[in-house]
């Protein structure tokens, strides 16, 4: 058994698919013409814990991340169906299983993986490095015959061979090329993109949800990200960060290239970029002009009220007061920076306006106070440049997380047992709205929104609402709350919350879903469901509670009416 260790984008999958694809082509050279029915066979783990609908096949068990007597039952079932040994076992990954079990995860690998690689046959796994206890790692680097550790420095991926039952302890470095950003501009509707604005820019309450209103509670879009955070606590805060930043921008160069993307911009917009923005923010009248113009721009979203700090700003170096953070208020003390909008929405729109104005600067934003690190309210620094210390406070820390997570969580249940309120803020309410809620969510349905290692994204996402629906599914029957009661109680959440119109019988649907509504600013329609988060939430709440899974069967970003799902 060879346990692969290293951090989230090392390459741990790609080594394992070339060692399958390497095995492969090694029976081709022995005489093999092609893959014969049972020579590869699978273990879906996947699609049934986060309620995707997939086709039936021959070649496939499906089992439940949720449940590691689940998938030991799988591998058992395709040991028997192969019915011989010397058989190549590659599990990928580790990572989901020991996030839903923790240390339960030993077991597996005793009980299951080792017995097996013991009957004569290999196993090859991997663990993302960084997403559990050391404790953990270091027992479960000790279960395996061998383990590689793979990390990535600049344009070389080093694989360390740290232990090996026939190969000498050994260092390999591969040249590779850097990982980018990968940014997909998408096109606007100019018809939407402009009823857009003037909602956003003080219009009606209720333009995108007539039945609810545009505003959702902010412990909603806080629980999706963090949540899903976990399955990649390295590469998720940057991008975040990138995509938020990345949105002014990409407007602005869409607005050159179409003027009639230009045109559907309200006229008190044009008017601002014409008229009062300068030809660059590097003095400080300059930069104080222009917060006090957004002031009432990010007041209206309730995303925060910001501020500029006179005394301490200089040229080139502005620093902006944030009260009442969304992303931020409900987490004091946890310990870390906690901002993911604000500060990347305005490094952004510093840099694009400046773009407007025929200055090409990359400007970017760092939290110097924050909430989150027991400051009364948020405080950034934005300067033209790069920030040495940026990208180590985007990283996470699993600890962070925890603490993050159990406050979540401790609100969560909180609420559903007790009926106390979930976060309030003086002065802006619990409420923020859809705009910054998308982004926060992670911009599926925003255009010209960066989309970057879109199917590890979306997998984090459905897996993050899976681990968190299940967690409080088992909260409310482990409080003895009857099944019907707790269901009850999980759709008066999603209503408090404003997620969307919620009605169940037969199925369960949600119009004016909030993780979709947006999507009627794109011109095209998906050809799939997108509930990603709230699909995983479902599942993981309905498998604990009446061990049933869902499937999402319609979605407003296919052009549904409302999205929803069968019980199955």
């Amino acid at each position: 058994m060879i346990l692969v260790v290293g951090p989230p984008g090392a390459g741990k999958s790609t080594f394992c698919q070339h060692v399958a694809l390497k095995s492969l082509a090694a029976l081709k050279e022995q005489g093999w013409r092609e893959v014969e029915p049972g020579l590869l066979s699978f273990v879906d783990a996947y699609n049934e814990t986060v309620g995707v609908s997939v086709m039936d096949r021959l070649d496939t068990v499906y089992a439940d991340c949720n449940s590691l007597s689940s998938i030991d039952i799988a591998i058992s079932r395709l040991r028997e169906r192969v019915g011989r040994t010397d058989i190549l076992l590659v599990f990928d990954s580790l990572t989901s299983p020991y996030l839903f079990s923790g240390s339960e995860i030993l077991r597996l690998m005793t009980q299951t993986l080792s017995r097996f690689a013991a009957e004569g046959n290999a196993v090859l796994t991997c663990i993302d490095e960084g997403c559990g206890k050391s404790e953990d790692f270091a027992a479960m680097m000790s279960l395996a015959n061998g383990v590689v550790r793979m990390t990535i420095e600049e344009d070389k991926q080093l694989l360390h061979v740290v232990k090996h039952p026939t190969v000498r302890t050994t260092k390999i470095e591969v040249l590779i090329e850097p990982e980018r950003l990968g940014i997909v501009s998408r096109v606007w509707e100019p018809s939407m993109l402009k009823q857009f604005f003037q909602a956003s820019l003080g219009g009606e309450e209720a333009f995108w949800r007539r039945q609810i209103g545009d505003y959702v509670h902010l412990f909603w879009p806080n629980l999706v990200p963090w949540s899903g955070m976990l399955w990649d606590p390295k590469r998720f805060p940057k991008i975040f960060y990138e995509a938020n930043k990345d949105d002014m921008p990409a407007m602005v160069k869409l607005c050159e290239e179409d003027k009639e993307v230009y045109r559907a911009l309200p006229w008190r917009m044009r008017l601002l970029w014409r008229l009062m923005v300068p030809k660059s923010f590097s003095k400080v009248k300059d930069t104080k002009k222009m917060v006090n113009a957004f002031v009432p721009w990010f007041k209206q979203e309730r995303s925060g009220i910001i501020e500029y700090v006179d005394d301490i700003s200089k040229t080139d170096e502005h620093y902006i007061r944030i009260y009442e953070n969304f992303n931020c208020w409900g987490f004091e003390n946890v310990g870390d920076a906690m901002a993911s909008y604000l500060p990347a929405m305005i490094a952004g729109y510093w840099k694009g306006l400046e773009y407007y104005k025929g200055l090409d600067r990359d400007w970017n934003a760092i939290e110097t106070k924050c909430i989150g690190l027991g400051d009364p309210y948020c405080e950034i620094k934005l300067v033209p440049g790069e920030i040495d210390e940026l990208e180590d406070t985007l990283e996470k820390d699993v600890s962070v997380l925890e603490r993050i997570h159990n406050n979540l969580m401790h609100r969560l249940m909180g609420f559903l047992l007790h009926g106390k309120p979930l976060v309030e803020r003086p002065k802006l309410g619990s409420d923020v709205y859809l705009h910054p809620v998308n982004h926060t969510m992670g911009g599926e349905n925003i255009p010209a929104m960066a989309r970057v290692w879109s199917e590890r994204y979306q997998m984090a996402l459905r897996m993050g609402g899976a681990k968190a629906g299940k967690e409080v599914g088992e909260h409310l029957m482990n409080a003895d709350i009857r099944e019907d009661e707790a269901v009850r109680r999980i759709l008066h959440l999603l209503e408090h919350c404003k997620v969307g119109k919620i009605a169940m019988d037969e199925t369960l649907r949600i119009r004016e879903n909030c993780e979709n509504v947006l999507s009627k600013l794109l011109p095209t329609k998906l050809k799939e469901p997108s509930c990603y988060f709230t699909t995983g939430f479902l599942n993981g709440v309905f498998s604990a509670i009446k061990n049933q899974h869902v499937r999402e069967t319609r979605c407003i970003a296919m052009g549904d009416p409302y999205c929803e799902w069968e019980f199955r």
